[in-house]
């Protein structure tokens, strides 16, 4: 299953970091995770989470972005707003920076669903929903074609897994910045230009400072050797998990535009919901609204009627036919 192993460089000192840079997310937002490691055949696999004891609650399993930590989603305290009626679990995909062993297998097959069978069976869980941001939404999509009869349904963020990410100069020139040279200020840039969409979509300066240590340990820090999301094309038609895609209008990584017409090729019926968030960006995750859509989805998933809200009205949506 691994073909390739991606490291922190220097791990006495990286890793000290990293698990630092936790304990300061954790003081920031004034509570603690539950902490758990598990053995996969991709190494061990580190966990966060919410109520991960309380059986009773409905089980939401939440995937990382490509170089990006599972607790991105929780900057803004976003996961801890809507925590109390949820358990919660944050996956730290192997192969990403974070502390899960570096072990990531080849992306066109389904080893990455098989891995995240492991997780539902060594965490006991008979069925769940799941959440992916970007490279994450390729995760949740393997998962389904591998374990369909446990999950309730996928939320897809602006997903990599329906195209190829964008070529776009734009795109480019800012994803590149902080690759060359490493600084707070092409960091920003990044960050403003892609990830976020002023002033729509923005965070406060005490959690940018945060995602700025957090992107230096990721960008300079970490040997990156997993390979890139891909547009997964007629593997899709294979899907039987209920599935809501939500787009930012302004990601300019992933524009949605053809995202959403691939999704509706290849989904047909089991595509739900297209929820289209305006002067949102790539960094979704991050924008409270789409945290709390996910919350009343679910509560509404459970209700014995479905809700208006869940039924699909993207056949009359005309943006993107």
């Amino acid at each position: 299953m691994i073909k390739k192993s991606s490291y922190f460089k220097n791990q006495k000192e990286d890793i000290p970091a990293f698990e630092k840079w936790v304990n300061k997310l954790e003081k920031i937002n004034g509570y603690e995770y539950d902490k758990l490691s598990i053995d996969t055949s991709l190494g061990k696999t580190k966990i966060y989470g919410f109520n991960t004891e309380n059986n009773e609650l409905n089980t939401l399993l939440i995937f990382p972005g490509y170089r990006t930590s599972s607790l991105i989603w929780d900057i803004e305290k976003g996961l801890g707003n809507i925590s109390k009626e949820l358990r919660i679990f944050l996956i730290e995909t192997n192969g990403q920076p974070n502390l899960s062993e570096g072990n990531s297998p080849d992306i066109r097959n389904l080893d990455y669903g098989i891995w995240g069978s492991e997780i539902f069976d060594k965490l006991n869980i008979q069925s769940a929903y799941i959440a992916g941001a970007s490279f994450g939404g390729l995760i949740c999509m393997k998962i389904s074609l591998i374990i369909p009869n446990k999950i309730k349904c996928a939320f897809l963020l602006n997903p990599a897994c329906f195209r190829m990410i964008s070529f776009g100069f734009k795109n480019l020139y800012y994803n590149l910045l902080p690759m060359l040279k490493t600084t707070d200020e092409n960091i920003r840039k990044f960050l403003n230009k892609v990830i976020f969409h002023k002033p729509e979509h923005s965070i406060s300066k005490e959690s940018e400072v945060l995602l700025l240590e957090y992107l230096h340990l990721a960008i300079s820090k970490y040997k990156d050797k997993t390979e890139k999301p891909y547009y997964m094309g007629n593997e899709l038609n294979k899907i039987e998990v209920e599935t809501h895609l939500i787009v930012g209008e302004n990601d300019i990584i992933i524009p949605p535009a053809k995202s959403i017409r691939k999704a509706k090729k290849h989904l047909k019926n089991n595509l739900k919901n297209i929820q289209i968030f305006e002067g949102v960006g790539h960094g979704i995750e991050l924008y409270d609204p789409c945290l709390t859509y996910i919350e009343k989805t679910i509560k509404e998933h459970n209700k014995p009627k479905i809700s208006k809200i869940l039924q699909c009205d993207h056949e009359n949506d005309k943006r993107y036919s």
